[in-house]
């Protein structure tokens, strides 16, 4: 059973690096990223060991768990770099119109193929809307009432 030696020398390995002194995990960073270690805390290397052991035993990230990754860095950044768009269910029919009133303010919100549309201004995620209308932090689904339903497989 492969499985179950893999995990006993991942486990080995991993309580290894709680005894290893900070130069030595240093030399083990460059032997497991080919790379020279950063000066980032003895905490931060033990951590990104860790994973990196497991990594190269049992695998990385799958390529769609990578691609919204990509894709969520992209939103939080403000850019698009990946060319990739987050598909998410609460995400009315493109064209679908969303109304919120906000302090007397009529605010209506068009569903864009890739993004939303408010005041001629197009934004990636309806959470920056509301921040802009706001001037907080929203969930902009929570915001326009656009909640995922309980009963949804």
């Amino acid at each position: 059973m492969m499985q179950g030696h893999d995990n006993a020398q991942v486990l080995a390995r991993l309580a290894a690096l709680k005894d290893m002194t900070v130069g030595e995990l240093k030399v083990e960073w460059q032997g497991l990223m080919g790379s020279p270690p950063p000066n980032y805390s003895r905490s931060f290397l033990e951590q990104r060991l860790a994973y990196r052991i497991q990594e190269l035993t049992f695998g990385g990230l799958s390529k769609p768990a990578r691609q919204l990754l990509d894709a969520l860095a992209d939103e939080v950044e403000g850019k698009k770099v990946r060319k990739s768009v987050i598909a998410d269910p609460r995400n009315p029919v493109i064209g679908t119109r969303l109304v919120r009133e906000r302090d007397g303010t009529e605010h209506v919100i068009t569903v864009l193929k890739d993004g939303f549309d408010w005041q001629g201004r197009r934004y990636k995620s309806l959470s920056a809307i509301a921040r802009d209308i706001t001037g907080t932090q929203w969930n902009g689904y929570r915001f326009f009432g656009l909640r995922e339903r309980k009963d949804a497989a």
